[in-house]
C-alpha cells in the first residue's frame, strides 16, 4: 500500500487529493495545525480514512516528526498562505509559510530519506500568480516569472527551490504550476466563491448585492477536482519536471457573473453588484492563461468540467447550503 503525507489538508485541494489517493488504496496523512484547528472537524468528516497529525510548515522539528510517523513514498505540499489579497497585509507572514516553509519541507524530506532521496517523490504546488505581469500569452513553464504580489514572490521562491533541490540532490521533485482552480469546497474570500454565495442568497432572498474589486480582470479558471489528478500523474513520472495545468482557456469576472446569475433566471446582474477600490489590488494581474500542452502529452491529463459546468456547480452547491440553512 503506497503512503502519501500531505500538507494544506484542509483547503479544497487537499481534501479532493485526499480522496483521490483513497481512492488509489493509498494510506494518506495529513499535516494539520493547532490541536484546535477549526477545519479538523471538515477534514474528519469529509475524508475519514486521513490519519492527521499534527505539525506545521514553520516548526522543522514538527516535519520531521511528521514524516518519520507516515514514512511517505509521496509528499504533497500544498500548505500555504494562499489568499493573495491577505498577503499584502502580512507580508512577512506570506514570505515565510509560502516560501521558506517549502524550503523546511524539502530539507525535512531529504534528511528524512538519508542516503536514499528517491525514495519519497515530493510535489511541491506552484501557481500562475507566479507569472503576474506576463511576459508572453499563452504562459507556459519556459516562461519568465514576474510576480506582482508577495503571495507569487514567495511561491516563485519556493518554485526555484524545488527545482533546486531536484538538481543538487538528485531529489524526485516536481512543481504543478496551476492556474486558477475552483469548487464548491473554495473559502468564500475568494471571488468565484464568494460570487456563487451571493448569487444564491441574492435568488433566495437573502441578501441585496455583492461588492468586489476589478471585474475585467481574466482568469484561466479550472475545477480543483480535476487539477489534483494532475499533481498525482506528476509523482508517478520517472522523473521530476515542472508542468503547467490550466484550461487554455480565459474568462473575466464579468463572465463569471454571466454565468452565474444566468443560471438563477438573472439575466442583467447590474443592480445586484457593487465595486469598491478596497477590493483592489495594488498591483493587478490583468490576464493569465496557460498553455497546458505539456501535462497532455507528458501526463495523459485531460480536464473533464469546463468553465459553464464549473460555475453551475457552484451556484448549485451554495443554493442548497443556504437552502439547508434556511430550512435548519
Amino acid at each position: 500500500m503506497p503512503r502519501a503525507l500531505i500538507t494544506g489538508i484542509t483547503g479544497q485541494d487537499g481534501l479532493y487529493l485526499s480522496e483521490l489517493l483513497l481512492s488509489k488504496g493509498y494510506e494518506v496523512y495529513g499535516l494539520i495545525r493547532g490541536q484546535n484547528n477549526p477545519k479538523r472537524e471538515l477534514v474528519e468528516q469529509t475524508v475519514p480514512g486521513v490519519k492527521l497529525l499534527t505539525g506545521d510548515l514553520m516548526d522543522f522539528s514538527s516535519l520531521l516528526r511528521a514524516l518519520e510517523t507516515a514514512q511517505p513514498d509521496e509528499v504533497y505540499n500544498l500548505g500555504a498562505i494562499s489568499f493573495v489579497a491577505y498577503s499584502w497585509e502580512n507580508a512577512h507572514l506570506t514570505a515565510d509559510v509560502t516560501g521558506k516553509g517549502v524550503l523546511n519541507i524539502l530539507e525535512a524530506v531529504r534528511l528524512y530519506a538519508h542516503d536514499d532521496v528517491s525514495k519519497v517523490r515530493f510535489y511541491q504546488a506552484s501557481s500562475s500568480e507566479m507569472f503576474g505581469k506576463v511576459q508572453e500569452v499563452p504562459q507556459r513553464e519556459t516562461t519568465l516569472l514576474w510576480p506582482r504580489s508577495p503571495y507569487g514572490v514567495a511561491k516563485v521562491f519556493g518554485h526555484y527551490m524545488t527545482i533546486n533541490y531536484r538538481e543538487s540532490y538528485g531529489m524526485h521533485a516536481s512543481s504543478g504550476i496551476l492556474f486558477n482552480h475552483e469548487s464548491p469546497r473554495r473559502g468564500p474570500e475568494f471571488v468565484t466563491r464568494k460570487i456563487s454565495m451571493a448569487v444564491a442568497r441574492i435568488k433566495l432572498g437573502l441578501q441585496d448585492y455583492v461588492t468586489l474589486g476589478n471585474l475585467d480582470a481574466k482568469r484561466d479558471w479550472g475545477y480543483a477536482g480535476d487539477y489534483v489528478e494532475a499533481m498525482w500523474r506528476m509523482l508517478q513520472q520517472p522523473e521530476g519536471d515542472e508542468y503547467v495545468v490550466a484550461t487554455g482557456e480565459t474568462h473575466s469576472i464579468r463572465d463569471f457573473l454571466d454565468r452565474a446569475f444566468a443560471h438563477v433566471g438573472i439575466e442583467d446582474w447590474a443592480p445586484y453588484v457593487k465595486q469598491d477600490p478596497r477590493f483592489m489590488r495594488p498591483a493587478e494581474v490583468e490576464l493569465l492563461i496557460g498553455d497546458p500542452t505539456k501535462a497532455h502529452e507528458k501526463l495523459g491529463w485531460e480536464r473533464k468540467v469546463d468553465f459553464p459546468q464549473l460555475v453551475a456547480m457552484m451556484v448549485d452547491n451554495d443554493l442548497e447550503e443556504q437552502r439547508g440553512l434556511m430550512a435548519g
